[in-house]
């Protein structure tokens, strides 16, 4: 970044955002696919058409300014974005891949907030009005996908943790039952009983 008055300083986090919210567009399917519950596959869903839409509240804000929102590379949505990928190859056979989708997408969701907080408040000190306003519907956006994530976890994680539960209980009767003698069956005693 040349320069260092706020406006170009606006602009490049503006770029940043712009890429985070593009890096994204192509991340949230995979989320989508990866996900077991059929309420966070839609969840994901409703939040891509959301995205899609903060891309051109992004575009529209940059239209207006007669910039580019090309040109930056967001860093930090990227390695987001790989760990949301890590999360679904380890735990893709697990009860608790869901869980592991939504911590993964609520650590997006709080980054998210924390930018757009801050460039609707350089917005506001630039004056821009309009890119207040259209600042403010994607930050309220993002505080309201948190917001369902977390009631989504609530049952998420009651169902990864019972299935935790029942697979620790099998394998304690399954190692159980491998340090007994085997059992004979009645008729086998009875078998032998008359011997």
């Amino acid at each position: 970044m040349q320069g260092n008055s706020l406006q170009e300083l606006y602009v490049e986090q503006l770029r940043d955002l712009y890429n985070a919210e593009s890096q994204l567009v192509k991340a949230l399917p995979k989320m989508a696919k990866a996900a077991q519950s059929e309420a966070l596959r839609q969840g994901f869903e409703h939040h891509l058409e959301q995205t899609n839409g903060h891309v051109d509240r992004l575009e529209q804000i940059f239209s207006a300014m007669d910039e580019s929102p090309k040109g930056r590379k967001c860093a930090g949505m990227e390695g987001l974005v790989k760990e949301g990928e890590e999360v679904i190859k380890e735990q893709s056979s697990s009860d608790a891949l869901d869980a592991g989708l939504i911590a993964s997408a609520q650590r997006v969701e709080h980054y998210e907030i924390a930018a757009y907080g801050t460039v609707r408040s350089f917005a506001k000190f630039l004056g821009d009005n309009e890119a207040v306003d259209l600042l403010q519907q994607t930050l309220d956006e993002e505080k309201e996908t948190d917001e369902k994530l977390t009631e989504l976890s609530k049952e998420v994680n009651a169902r990864a943790m019972d299935a935790a539960q029942a697979a620790e209980t099998e394998q304690e009767s399954e190692e159980e039952g491998a340090s007994r003698p085997p059992q004979r069956s009645k008729r086998a005693k009875a078998r032998s009983a008359r011997a």
